[in-house]
């Protein structure tokens, strides 16, 4: 019997290669045009194993996503509890960029399928809709949010996800200016916006 760390292991391997396959598929000959059946013949699955891993073609393009929450929150939890809100925000953004930056091309990859499938954007923003509502509901519980006269914690998670998507975009459009160098410039000017909006209300 197999031990539960080679049974994962595997189980990775097939996963990484249905996606791989489908992204391929899916720049190639359009995600319309893709359908389950090829992107199982090509992976040597049958159809039911896709469904095993991915609900829908849409989540193979957005499988990334639930690592890079997984990681924000990570690293949010690291972050000093007496940190401000925005700072700890810019910090756990950043981390990920850097994480991330060797994968320019997969992320381009991704969002030139995306621009083309309406439904693949529009199940991102559903997402991303989830990812505003556990920012804000970590940065709730933190001991620095309490007693302190700071945006919403609603506002600073839809921001930060605002930063973060304008980064990406810069970032894709010149390299040349490294991803968390991106994600500062983005949080410094929403920050000052959110500064002056706390100094109006003082």
């Amino acid at each position: 019997m197999d031990e539960p760390g080679l049974r994962e292991r595997k189980k990775q391997r097939t996963r990484d290669r249905i996606e791989a396959v489908a992204l391929e598929l899916f720049l190639r000959d359009g995600f319309d045009a893709t359908t389950v059946e090829g992107i199982a013949g090509a992976a040597d699955i049958a159809p039911r194993t896709f469904f095993h891993y991915f609900a829908t073609k849409e989540d193979v393009v957005l499988a990334d996503y639930a690592g890079r929450l997984r990681r924000l929150l990570e690293h949010l939890a690291e972050r000093p509890s007496d940190e401000r809100s925005w700072e700890c925000l810019r910090q756990a953004f950043r981390a990920v960029a850097a994480e991330e930056s060797e994968q320019r091309e997969a992320m381009a990859s991704r969002l030139r399928i995306m621009a083309d499938a309406p439904t693949v954007a529009a199940r991102s923003l559903l997402l991303q809709s989830g990812w505003e509502r556990d920012l804000a509901e970590v940065l709730a519980t933190r001991p620095a949010a309490r007693g302190r006269d700071e945006p919403a914690p609603e506002l600073l998670a839809a921001a930060a996800l605002a930063a973060m998507r304008a980064s990406i975009q810069q970032w894709l459009r010149d390299p040349s200016v490294d991803r968390p160098v991106r994600v500062d410039r983005c949080f410094d000017v929403l920050g000052e916006g959110l500064d002056r909006s706390h100094r109006r209300r003082s």
